[in-house]
């Protein structure tokens, strides 16, 4: 009888261990999919703090169409990268990573998911974002408390919760951006993108999400992989666009890869703490010196977020890898990548393509806050003869952010004022595609374009005239839509408050007219109009556009197709000006009339008086 209790308490003890094996390693990524053209995967295998791979083990993978090509071991004994090769025709199923060492009875499992694709293998989701679309950008944390239940996850880092300061979580979540969905497309709004969703487990600051701490991990504080996938769906079942916010140059000191790193050259390491310069002439620049250049480059973003060495090839393999698993597990549209200019180029050459070849519709935008359009320009798909050439489709446009500001805060001049606009406009011949740009007025690290112009609303809504009618992608940041000041000094906190009525003990309530003021009404309708007439305007979203040498603070320009031609006539000067239609006449011969975009008004074209600071949007008729 002794014997036989004593057996089963050694079985069981063993089963125990083999369990607890089993719940200490963990594989990323988790889960692939046949009939990928990215089908030979590199699984990164890591153990928790305790347990290691022995030095003498066996590793195999039993399940029809996975092949094991090669095992790599590294420096830190607690991590594996496995090569795999998944076969065209393997069937969905959980296939085991058989990890077995010579000690009898103690090896262990990690599971590993084969999963079906989504519904046209890449071509009928990641359907891109054009210019035909307008995007809305939202803070997750400062737009809407939806869930109140995941405002505090017990046991992450950051425990803070006060709306009374803009250094604390406030609570808002992707059920609270699913919940406004019709409230945003009555806007006229077509494509969302969230900044970063993915997981940020650091003390301090973590509302804006530009720090990873696991990337494969959804923040369950903004409501975790379900409410992502949910928030999608409803996002696609309106025929609207998601983009995601992608971050490959570094990641957070409290990433599972930092504290536990791989190999010693996971990150860029230098002598002593070196800052990127954030000198973005120096990757093009002929003279340059190649220290000024890895300084660039492999410089850290911050002290508390390590640059990744994209060099390193499973560094690479990681950020790829993870690129193309997030489209296809979640069935996003399009990315806005992060930092573009400090990241590797070569890499970002590679890891674009890997999308694209996958996704050929997907849409990549990347981050150039430069000054100077050929600082721009070669960061993206030119028409510039130079040795490196870029595959980005398009980039965040600060060039045309200066020029509008400029038109809108200085007097015309030869090259100031509103010909600054236009001469940034002008250098257009040096990308491939220009309307692949993304044109905006403010987001999440610049002030608010209405506090950058001193609150006055004809400026305001003269920008945001420009904003929907000029070649690009427009987007719109959330707040934008109303009369919203703040500057980021003396903190960017302060362009990233909460949207009034996202929270149910707020007493103004701007998701409903009543809650706005007169400023507000007429800033929204005005952007409203705009943006839905130019869902179906082809002038504004497939057309050419030609402008006119700004004079004496008037610039005009023109939208237009065999169908369509819109007029746009913005008065950058502080008196009233005299619009003559004959000045224009290349473009105004043959129309005899106009509908105002903005009120609807309807008249005979001809010359007409325009208020300082103020623009007419035309649609000419015969």
């Amino acid at each position: 009888m002794q014997k036989k209790i004593f057996s089963t308490l050694f079985l069981l003890s063993v089963s125990l261990f083999v369990i607890a094996q089993q719940s200490a390693y963990k594989c990323y990524p988790a889960n692939w999919w046949a009939g990928m053209k990215w089908n030979k995967v590199q699984l990164m295998l890591h153990a928790d703090s305790g347990f290691i791979f022995p030095d003498k083990y066996s590793l195999s993978i039993n399940f029809p169409g996975i092949k094991v090509e090669k095992i790599n071991r590294v420096e830190n004994k607690r991590y594996l990268f496995v090569d795999i090769s998944i076969a065209a025709n393997t069937k969905p199923g959980i296939a085991y990573i058989n990890v077995n060492t010579i000690v009898k009875g103690k090896g262990f499992k990690i599971p590993f998911e084969i999963k079906q694709r989504r519904k046209g293998n890449g071509r009928e989701f990641a359907q891109g974002v054009t210019a035909k679309d307008f995007i809305y950008l939202i803070l997750p944390d400062r737009f809407s408390n939806g869930d109140p239940s995941n405002d505090r996850i017990p046991g992450m880092r950051d425990q803070t919760l006060n709306r009374d300061t803009v250094f604390n979580r406030h609570g808002g979540d992707i059920k609270g951006v699913e919940d406004h969905l019709d409230y945003i497309q009555d806007l006229g709004v077509t494509t969302l993108w969230l900044n970063p969703v993915i997981e940020n487990d650091r003390p301090e600051r973590t509302e804006h999400g530009y720090a990873f701490t696991d990337h494969y991990t959804i923040d369950r504080r903004l409501g975790g992989e379900k409410a992502y996938q949910s928030l999608i769906d409803a996002t696609h079942k309106k025929g609207m666009k998601m983009i995601q916010d992608a971050v490959y140059n570094h990641v957070d000191s409290n990433h599972i890869t930092i504290l536990d790193m791989p190999m010693e050259d996971w990150v860029h390491n230098w002598n002593s703490y070196t800052n990127t310069t954030y000198k973005d002439q120096v990757a093009f620049d002929p003279y340059a010196s190649v220290i000024d250049k890895k300084k660039l480059v492999d410089g850290w973003f911050t002290k508390q977020m390590p640059d990744l060495n994209q060099h390193n090839p499973y560094v690479a393999n990681y950020l790829i890898q993870h690129a193309i698993w997030t489209v296809e597990e979640f069935g996003i549209d399009g990315w806005r990548i992060d930092t573009y200019a400090y990241n590797d180029l070569g890499f970002m050459n590679r890891c674009n393509k890997a999308l694209t070849d996958e996704y050929p519709k997907l849409t990549l935008f990347g981050e150039t806050w430069f000054h100077g359009v050929p600082n721009q320009a070669y960061m993206v798909e030119n028409n510039i003869n130079i040795p490196f050439k870029s595959n980005l489709q398009g980039a965040t446009d600060f060039q045309t952010l200066w020029g509008i500001q400029e038109a809108m805060t200085h007097d015309f001049g030869w090259t100031d004022g509103v010909n600054k606009l236009y001469t940034n406009l002008s250098y257009d011949f040096l990308y491939k595609d220009p309307t692949r740009n993304v044109l905006f007025l403010d987001n999440h690290d610049v002030s608010r374009f209405f506090s950058v112009i001193g609150e006055n609303v004809d400026k305001y809504k003269s920008s945001l005239s420009w904003l929907l009618t000029c070649r690009g992608i427009p987007q719109l940041y959330y707040t934008s839509e109303f009369a919203t000041t703040g500057n980021t000094s003396p903190n960017d906190g302060y362009v990233r408050l909460d949207f009034p009525g996202g929270w149910a003990s707020d007493k103004i309530n701007k998701f409903e007219a009543s809650g706005r003021t007169d400023k507000d009404k007429s800033i929204f309708d005005h952007i409203k109009a705009l943006a839905n007439f130019r869902k179906t305007s082809s002038a504004l979203t497939t057309g050419k556009m030609m402008q006119f040498v700004p004079v004496d603070g008037i610039y005009v320009y023109f939208r237009y197709d065999a169908k369509q031609t819109v007029m746009v006539v913005m008065n950058t000067a502080k008196t009233e000006k005299s619009i003559s239609i004959g000045d224009y006449s290349e473009m105004t011969n043959g129309f005899n009339r106009f509908l105002n975009i903005s009120n609807g008004e309807k008249g005979a074209l001809k010359d007409f008086k325009l208020g300082s600071y103020q623009t007419v949007v035309l649609e000419l008729l015969k």
